[in-house]
């Protein structure tokens, strides 16, 4: 049913590709963040509360718009203000308030919890049934849920009612997952010829840039995150790009003073746990655990503001030789949500607690949709390994280094250490 869903997608998305580009599309400058389009509204809704409070309909925006600012700017502070917000949306509007109802979903969302942000998409629905952003909800949601048809529907009526940057974003990620990589890239190519606030045009470029490095073609990441960064030049993702695409290249030095830099503006879980893991296969051990440290006091912060982060914080134990500890928390992941990634984070979490027949089981099923994705492939060959599956592991590790030869700075090393065993006992 996922495949048949997703091949509806080719009719949606490709109605609205354009020829590819000669030259990339012009970037605009813009301030820190690529955030004006949002701080003008923020102000504007904020002066227009202070004179009138009530108003649902402004309430809900500068809700949404603090959702969004919490994205740009990986500030989980911003969750509880738009949730005040929405709330107070909600008790002036209780009937029919789609937009605050599509509020609270992306707030869900934002918060990882799915299961809350379905049912608040499907109530804005009802509301909203024609409103694209409702439907945005929806894939987020049920594509994190790991119910891919819901969020193949949901993405595919989206690109009907308002094909953007939005909707052609989800689609890649869509086409991706499936393994579709031409596909995802031509969905992105499409988003970025529609962008055009300096943002948008930002995060469309680290999105290329992501593709492009997963899928081991280093030159392209580089210039999509160079492209990225002329348009919001302290950009938090395209820069945690640069120092990862350093790392893959053996930049050791030039990758840790890129993180260096970036965890002390804008620190984030994701770039925490890359600067950590550098650190300590740097042999700087010491200063890896300071890391550590300001990642456990980042995920006090977002639990306090409501996020639930078990999977980032399983990877991290995994990282660390928690073995006990990754798995409690894949656990509890898997015990909220189903897609693929956190198939593999269990897989991988059973393994190092040395239950590999449990881990294939989710191996495969993290495997089931086709995703070219180096580390699902590794974790899967040394699960396989460990069985004494020689054969297949050999064919899982060699196609995580064929996708990307450098693909984690720890694991992509063990690859080739496993393959150079295997084949020496075969």
């Amino acid at each position: 049913m996922a495949v048949l869903g997703a091949g509806l997608l080719v009719v949606g998305v490709a109605a609205f590709l354009p020829p590819a580009p000669e030259s990339p599309p012009a970037v605009a400058g813009g301030p820190a963040g690529g955030s004006s389009t949002l701080d003008r509204a923020i102000r504007m809704a904020e002066t227009k509360l202070t004179k009138r409070d009530h108003d649902p309909r402004t309430w809900a925006e500068l809700g949404a718009a603090y959702v969004e600012t919490a994205r740009v700017k990986a500030d989980p502070a911003y969750f509880p203000k738009a949730e005040e917000a929405l709330r107070k949306s909600l008790a002036q509007q209780p009937d029919g308030n789609g937009t605050a109802l599509t509020g609270m979903g992306a707030l869900a969302n934002a918060r990882h919890d799915f299961g809350a942000a379905r049912d608040w998409g499907e109530k804005a629905k009802a509301a909203l049934p024609d409103n694209a952003e409702v439907y945005g909800v929806l894939n987020d949601a049920y594509t994190q849920l790991g119910d891919t048809a819901a969020a193949t529907a949901a993405l595919q009526r989206m690109l009907d009612l308002k094909p953007g940057v939005s909707s052609f974003t989800r689609a890649a990620y869509e086409f991706e997952i499936h393994g579709r990589v031409d596909d995802a890239r031509k969905a992105l190519d499409r988003a970025l010829a529609d962008a055009t606030d300096p943002g948008d045009i930002a995060f469309c470029r680290n999105l290329l840039g992501e593709l492009a490095y997963d899928n081991g073609d280093f030159d392209a990441a580089e210039r999509h995150y160079e492209a990225g960064l002329l348009a919001v030049p302290d950009d938090g993702s395209l820069r945690q790009g640069k120092a990862r695409l350093a790392a893959a290249r053996g930049l050791t030095e030039k990758a840790l003073a890129g993180y260096q830099e970036l965890v002390s503006h804008k620190p984030s879980l994701g770039g925490l746990q890359e600067y950590a893991l550098l650190l300590k296969t740097a042999g700087r051990p010491e200063l890896a655990a300071q890391q550590y440290a300001l990642f456990d006091e980042q995920q006090r912060l977002e639990a306090a503001s409501g996020a639930t982060i078990d999977l980032e914080a399983s990877t991290v134990a995994a990282d660390r030789g928690k073995a006990a500890q990754a798995l409690t928390f894949a656990q509890s992941e898997w015990s909220r949500r189903r897609p693929v990634f956190v198939a593999d984070a269990l897989a991988w979490a059973l393994h190092l607690n040395g239950r590999d027949t449990e881990a294939l089981t989710y191996a495969d099923q993290a495997a089931s949709t086709g995703w070219r994705n180096a580390t699902f492939s590794y974790h899967r060959g040394m699960i396989l390994a460990r069985l004494g599956r020689n054969a297949e592991a050999v064919a899982a590790l060699t196609e995580a280094l064929r996708i990307n030869p450098a693909f984690s700075v720890v694991e992509a090393r063990a690859a080739r250490a496993a393959l150079a065993n295997l084949r020496g006992a075969g």
